[in-house]
């Protein structure tokens, strides 16, 4: 139960707070979405949320942590969504962004998204990737080799 609580603060403070009150604040006075539009934007939303949604049950029940740097997984996840992409909980985050800049019809936070996932890039390639190579090392060298950083090395259908 410490390990849900744990999660759901970290979720509502840190990848909330990127995902959802400053897309928030920044489309407050734009124009909304109608029709298939808004229909259109909510389903990114959904999809991003559940991606990230899947990651951290992923994190909780199989690598015994949380996204938190100071409480990460004890070990390394490989399996859901992780088995395709090492970075599913990043490409979520940006996912909900990319809903909420067509639920608000926003440019800016177009921009916005585009600046989070530069800065995602910056976080895993200078401290996430040396730090699991150091924590759990052939392994995640063997992990590493297997799945690609952003995008799949295989067919999704294929086991990658």
């Amino acid at each position: 139960m410490a390990l849900l609580i744990k999660n759901l603060l970290f979720t509502f403070v840190v990848p909330g707070t990127v995902a959802v009150y400053v897309p928030l604040f920044i489309g407050r006075g734009h124009p909304r979405a109608s029709g298939l539009a808004l229909a259109g934007a909510l389903v990114i939303l959904a999809l991003g949320s559940s991606i990230y949604a899947w990651c951290v049950w992923d994190f909780a029940v199989f690598g015994r942590g949380t996204p938190a740097p100071i409480d990460a997984p004890k070990r390394l996840v490989m399996r859901g969504l992780y088995r395709y992409t090492r970075n599913p909980m990043y490409l979520g985050v940006v996912t909900v962004i990319l809903g909420w800049a067509a639920f608000f019809e926003s440019g800016v936070l177009l921009l916005y998204a585009v600046a989070v996932f530069a800065g995602f890039q910056l976080t895993v390639v200078l401290y996430e990737e040396p730090h699991l190579l150091r924590e759990f090392g052939r392994e995640y060298e063997n992990y590493r080799d297997r799945v690609g950083r952003w995008l799949p090395r295989e067919r999704l259908g294929r086991g990658a």
